[in-house]
C-alpha cells in the first residue's frame, strides 16, 4: 500500500512505495544462493550509488549519456510534437531528473511523476525540478520498476506518456524487458505513449571501454552495491575482497558486470552464511544492446508501435517515441 507524505511544497507530493524489508532480504538471498550468484541492479542505487552513477555519465569512455543528451536537446521541439502538450509525464528510474529538464520547456506537461528507488536522491532531485519549474505539478514516488502496476496516479484526462531515458532497458533480460514494457503499456493506457532511450549494438571495444573507465568510477559503483547490502540486510561484505569485472558477451549481445571474489571467503548476509570460492562472481548487471529492428519488434510485442526515432550523429544511441496500439 502506498503511503503519501505531506506535500514538500505547493507543487510536489511524495509517495513512498519502497518494498518491505523482508522482501528485499528474500530477493537478495535467493540471488546469492543460485549456481551463478546474481544481484539485481536496483541495489546499486542508494544515495551514494546514485551519485556515483551520475559521475559515470561524465566519464569520457561512457558515450550513452552524451549521445542521448544531444538527441534530447536538439530534437526537443520534434519530440514535443509527437508527445503533445499537457501530457502526464511519468519517469521510472528518474535519477537526478537531469534528462527530463532538457524537455520540460518544450513538452509543457500538466504533471511530472518522478520515480526512483533511492528516496533521498529522489527528493533532492524532485525538489530541484520543483524550484526551477514552479508552475509544474510534481509527484515523487519511491518505488522500483516492479511496482508500476501498483502506482496510484492522479485522476486526470491528460494523456499519459512514460519517459524512460538512458540505457536502462538493456539492464533487463529479454523476458524482463517484455514484462516491463507491458506494465508500462498498462500504465499509460490505450491513448498513451512511451519515449525511451535505447543503446545501439556496436563494436565490442567501444562497449567494453564504456564499462571500464580509467578513473575507476564504474568499479566503485559496482562495489558500492556490497556496501549498500552491508547496511540494509545487514551483511559483512569486505569490498576489498572483491573486484569489478565488465566485458562484452558477444553471443548474448550484452555487456556483463560482475563482482569477482579475490579469495575463498564466507560472508554473513541477514544471518545466513554465503560462501565464495576465489574467482567466483556475483553477476550484478546486464546491458543488452539493440538494433532498430530488435527494438521495433519488442515494441510491437508489448503493445506499442514506433512512431518516430532520433539518433546522434554517430548513431551510437537512439531515442524512440512509441504510441500505444
Amino acid at each position: 500500500m502506498a503511503e503519501s507524505a505531506k506535500a514538500l511544497n505547493n507543487r510536489l507530493d511524495f509517495t513512498d512505495m519502497h518494498p518491505a524489508q523482508q522482501d528485499v532480504v528474500a530477493e537478495v538471498l535467493d540471488g546469492l544462493n543460485q549456481p551463478q550468484k546474481t544481484l539485481s541492479p536496483k541495489f546499486f542505487y542508494d544515495e551514494r550509488g546514485s551519485q556515483l552513477f551520475e559521475s559515470i555519465t561524465e566519464q569520457p569512455e561512457y558515450y550513452p549519456t552524451r549521445a542521448e543528451r544531444m538527441v534530447l536537446r536538439n530534437k526537443a521541439p520534434d519530440i514535443a510534437r509527437h508527445v503533445g502538450e499537457g501530457a502526464m509525464l511519468i519517469e521510472p528510474g528518474c535519477g537526478s531528473c537531469e534528462k527530463v529538464r532538457l524537455l520540460l520547456d518544450a513538452l509543457q506537461p500538466s504533471r511530472y511523476v518522478a520515480m526512483d528507488i533511492s528516496s533521498e536522491f529522489l527528493l533532492t532531485a524532485a525538489n530541484t525540478v520543483a524550484g526551477d519549474f514552479p508552475e509544474l505539478d510534481i509527484q515523487a514516488v519511491c518505488a522500483d520498476f516492479s511496482q508500476l502496476d501498483d502506482l496510484e496516479l492522479e485522476a486526470s484526462p491528460a494523456r499519459r506518456v512514460a519517459f524512460f531515458p538512458g540505457s536502462t532497458l538493456g539492464n533487463f533480460t529479454p523476458e524482463m524487458a517484455r514484462n516491463f514494457l507491458r506494465s508500462v503499456r498498462h500504465m499509460v493506457g490505450d491513448d498513451g505513449g512511451l519515449l525511451i532511450g535505447v543503446d545501439r549494438h556496436k563494436d565490442a571495444d567501444t562497449l567494453t571501454a564504456a564499462y571500464n573507465d580509467q578513473a575507476g568510477v564504474t568499479a566503485a559503483f559496482n562495489l558500492n552495491a556490497l556496501t549498500h547490502l552491508n547496511r540494509i540486510l545487514p551483511a559483512d561484505f569486505d569490498t576489498e575482497a572483491f573486484r569489478h569485472r565488465a566485458f562484452y558477451n558477444t553471443d548474448a549481445r550484452r555487456v556483463e558486470m560482475h563482482l569477482e571474489s579475490l579469495r575463498d571467503q564466507s560472508v554473513q548476509c541477514a544471518g545466513q552464511r554465503v560462501g565464495f570460492r576465489v574467482g567466483e562472481t556475483i553477476h550484478s548487471e546486464n546491458s543488452y544492446k539493440y538494433t532498430d529492428d530488435d527494438f521495433s519488434a519488442l515494441a510491437r510485442d508489448t503493445g506499442f508501435a514506433v512512431e518516430a526515432d532520433w539518433s546522434d550523429a554517430q548513431s551510437l544511441f537512439s531515442v524512440f517515441y512509441c504510441r500505444a496500439n
